[in-house]
């Protein structure tokens, strides 16, 4: 049986937290650019790629 810790060690639990960390990132966008910070801004205080910032606002509206 495959413990906690060596499945913390696979490519499906890496890129569980991946998208995790993103998608909690991403919740702060909103509330950013309600600050009116720039995209570039906002990409550099979450540590994002600008077009992952792009990509999702154009997603919300």
């Amino acid at each position: 049986m495959l413990n906690l810790d060596e499945f913390k060690n696979t490519r499906l639990y890496e890129s569980i937290l991946t998208k995790t960390k993103l998608e909690t990132k991403l919740e702060l966008v909103p509330k950013l650019t309600e600050k009116n910070m720039s995209i570039q801004e906002i990409a550099e205080l979450l540590e994002v790629d600008v077009e992952i910032i792009r990509k999702y606002l154009q997603q919300q509206s």
